[in-house]
């Protein structure tokens, strides 16, 4: 197995750069495609000389895709965004970039092939970003047989732009708005163990054709995590219910700049649980106890500034 190459499409990101760590750990060789490989040059410390290569690819150019999953054993697509920029749609990266990489993989005789979507993909979503990963997902099982997908919950972890935020603002601002009135649910996933459960799955041939919802141990209103955050930095916020109808106007408004701070899909998002469905195999399955957002805390926010 160690001998065996993995191919991980977006090892650079958030998610990525853990599961690349992960699979090093495992022993096994990883070429890593992102679009730009000198900004990844930190990944080579994660394994011994050679065992980390660095291409460049777009999942968006299929010619790319095609030559870097070349002798590949499995490839792990984890690209992804959630917020709609410089021609990067939700339908082009989620939609017909998950679709090059599975359908070339396939071509290159690639034996596994591991997705990463998310909790509540559906392609009849009324949320472009949710509706896209449902396509997403229908694209990539129709391409590659017995693919693997693993639909994680709210990620969360050391760097993560999730819980650092919630601490940015409860430290900076006398006020910290809720959306609606904060009692949307939410099971937050440690990356850890995201990054684990796909080294996990491609270690057991049984996974094949399976989809796990990945979900950490305890489910949470957001009003708990803005809370448990504020405790943690000692933030003075005071929490202040807002109707989604003033969140709608907001995202409305900002929708004319370049990189809007708030976007209408992120409002969409909010207004619906984000918790495992407790149909499909979880982590317990793989045999890994998730960690808990108190847990993980102090090593994820400690280092935000005052």
């Amino acid at each position: 197995m160690a001998s065996k190459l993995v191919t991980v499409f977006g090892g650079s990101g958030f998610l990525g750069r853990q599961i690349v760590k992960c699979l090093a750990d495992a022993e096994r060789r990883v070429r890593v495609a992102v679009r730009h490989p000198d900004r990844a040059t930190f990944l080579s410390g994660f394994g011994p000389d050679g065992r980390i290569e660095l291409v460049q690819a777009d999942v968006w150019d299929e010619t790319t895709v095609a030559r870097v999953v070349e002798g590949s054993a499995s490839v792990v697509n984890t690209v992804g965004h959630y917020v709609e920029k410089s021609g990067a749609t939700f339908d082009r990266v989620h939609g017909q970039g998950a679709l090059h990489v599975a359908r070339q993989a396939k071509q290159a005789g690639a034996e596994r092939l591991v997705h990463i979507s998310g909790v509540g993909a559906d392609p009849g979503s009324p949320s472009p970003y949710v509706r896209a990963r449902g396509i997403g997902e229908t694209l990539v099982k129709e391409a590659f047989d017995d693919v693997t997908i693993l639909r994680p919950s709210v990620i969360f972890g050391p760097g993560d732009s999730f819980l650092n935020t919630l601490a940015r603002m409860t430290q900076r601002s006398p006020v910290m708005p809720l959306f609606g009135t904060g009692s949307t649910r939410l099971q937050p996933v440690f990356v850890g163990d995201v990054a684990e459960a796909c080294v996990r799955v491609l270690a057991e041939p049984s996974t094949r054709g399976k989809m796990y919802e990945l979900g950490g141990p305890r489910v949470y209103a957001y009003r708990e995590l803005v809370r448990l955050v504020r405790e943690r930095v000692a933030g003075r916020a005071l929490m202040v219910p807002v109707p989604f109808l003033v969140w709608d106007a907001l995202a409305a408004v900002m929708a004319a700049h370049p990189e809007p701070p708030l976007t209408g899909d992120q409002v969409t998002l909010m207004k619906r649980d984000n918790v495992v469905g407790g149909q499909a195999p979880t982590l317990h399955d793989l045999g890994i106890r998730p960690v808990s957002v108190e847990e993980a805390m102090p090593a994820c926010i400690d280092a935000v500034p005052s």
